[in-house]
């Protein structure tokens, strides 16, 4: 029994190490979530692209929507959160998420939809390992990659394909805000045909990517 649970314990530590480890050089080739999708009937459009493919448009306005110190903490934003907070409480019925890229990478990557407590602590432990093993620049390319911007639509360069026909590599900054509005809602919103608000928040998006280039926010991915 002894054996036992000392195996399993150590399975249990190797194998988030290792998978961390692996994605590190190799792209996921599925997500939880994407399954989920397809038992959903969604199907499913991945497309990965290196991140030196995906316009640079796309990460600014990455940063200026979901993590404006993205660059600046270790996986954790403590204000942004304390602010989601603040703003749950006068708000409960519009509900605010604090959750970084790393965070969200983390959870998008290898763990399930959700806000049950023991998946919000494995996504902690996950964040520690990929900001420990990947660095920003990789937690950025694996972002942009996996993220669902669709019913079945991952990463940039199926989103690009889809919603404005043409590379990821070639998204201009107002096409980039449009992807990046929709992330919270994207079985809901649509980048092609925005709604009034989808199209206003992605103008405040699209100001807001100027002031990242300008500031450098998104310097630690971007050449």
């Amino acid at each position: 029994m002894g054996r036992l649970v000392g195996l399993v314990l150590i399975l249990f530590i190797a194998l988030p190490i290792g998978s961390v480890v692996l994605y590190r050089f190799v792209p996921p080739p599925i997500t939880i979530l994407m399954v989920q999708r397809l038992i959903e009937g969604h199907g499913m459009d991945y497309r990965w692209k290196p991140l030196d493919k995906i316009s640079p448009a796309l990460a600014q306005a990455a940063v200026a929507s979901e993590d404006a110190r993205f660059c600046e903490h270790h996986g954790f934003d403590v204000q942004a959160m304390e602010k989601a907070m603040q703003h749950n409480e006068k708000r409960p019925k519009k509900i605010r998420g604090g959750s970084t890229i790393s965070q969200q990478t983390a959870k998008n990557v290898f763990l399930w939809p959700g806000r049950d407590y023991v998946r919000k602590g494995l996504e902690a432990g996950y964040t520690v390992l990929i900001e420990t093993v990947w660095g920003k620049r990789r937690i950025m390319e694996v972002y942009l990659n996996v993220i669902e911007f669709g019913p079945g639509i991952y990463g940039a360069e199926a989103a690009s394909q889809r919603f404005f026909h043409e590379p990821a590599s070639a998204l201009t900054p107002a096409q980039a805000a449009q992807l990046i509005v929709v992330l919270p809602r994207p079985l809901k919103w649509n980048a092609e045909a925005p709604g009034r608000y989808v199209a206003k928040r992605s103008r405040v998006i699209g100001g807001r990517i100027g002031t990242v280039r300008e500031d450098d926010l998104a310097g630690c991915v971007l050449d």
